[in-house]
C-alpha cells in the first residue's frame, strides 16, 4: 500500500512511500490486541485500594449480646460484619494488577492495530520536521494544514522532540508518541495516526 507524503504544510511532495506489508496489510488478530490493551489499562492502574477488616476498626472488643437465646445471629463485639459500621469480609486490599504478555503477541497486536488504521486510510505521513521552539499554535497550524485538526491524533516521532511534545500537550486530542513507544491503546485510541517519514523506517526494526 503506498501513501502520499506531506509536509508541515499541507502540501504534496509528490513522492510516495510504501507501508510494509508484514505491519500494515496483515489480518488483524482482535484476541491478541484485547491482551495487549487489557495488560495497558491493567498496568495504568494504582490498586491502592483497601478496606477495613473486623480486626482493623477502631471500636470496643466487649460481647455485646449473650451466645444463646437472643433470636437472632451470634457475634461477637461491636466490629462484627454482620453490624452497620462493622469490618468488612473479604475486602479489596492493595495490589499489583501486572501480568506478563509475550512480546511476539504484543507486536501482533501492534501491526493488527495499524493494519485496522491503514484499511481505514486513517494513516498520514509527514516529512520529517522540528520547530524552532516549544508554541502551540505552530502545532495546531500544522494540523489544520494536514486537515486532521478535528481528529483524535496520534504524532509518531523516530525519537524524543521536546519541543513538538510540548507544542503539542495543550491541544486536545492530541498525543505525541516516538516510535519506540508505540503501544495498541494510542494507535486505536486515536482517529488518524501521523507518521513522521523516518519513524516508518524504523518501525521495521521494532516490529518485524
Amino acid at each position: 500500500m503506498e501513501v502520499n507524503v506531506y509536509n508541515i504544510k499541507g502540501e504534496d511532495t509528490g513522492r510516495k512511500i510504501t507501508l510494509n506489508e508484514s505491519i500494515f496489510g496483515i489480518e488483524p488478530n482482535d484476541h491478541a490486541i484485547y491482551l495487549d490493551v487489557k495488560q495497558f489499562m491493567a498496568n495504568q492502574r494504582q490498586g491502592t485500594h483497601k478496606s477495613k477488616e473486623r480486626s482493623e476498626i477502631s471500636g470496643s472488643t466487649r460481647k455485646i449480646g449473650r451466645q444463646k437465646g437472643g433470636g437472632g445471629a451470634r457475634r461477637g463485639d461491636m466490629n462484627s460484619p454482620v453490624l452497620v459500621g462493622g469490618g468488612r469480609v473479604f475486602g479489596p486490599k492493595p495490589r499489583d494488577y501486572y501480568f506478563k504478555l509475550n512480546k511476539k503477541v504484543k507486536a501482533l497486536a501492534r501491526k493488527s492495530a495499524l493494519s485496522y488504521k491503514a484499511q481505514n486510510n486513517a494513516i498520514v505521513v509527514v516529512e520529517d520536521f522540528n520547530f524552532e521552539a516549544p508554541k502551540t499554535k505552530d502545532f495546531v497550524v500544522m494540523t489544520k494544514n494536514l486537515k486532521v485538526s478535528d481528529k483524535k491524533l496520534l504524532v509518531v516521532l523516530p525519537e524524543a522532540n521536546k519541543n513538538v511534545y510540548l507544542s503539542a500537550r495543550n491541544v486536545k486530542g492530541a498525543n505525541v508518541q516516538t516510535i519506540s513507544g508505540l503501544n495498541t491503546y494510542r494507535v486505536l485510541d486515536a482517529g488518524v495516526v501521523v507518521f513522521a517519514e523516518s519513524a516508518l523506517s524504523a518501525i521495521d526494526n521494532i516490529l518485524m
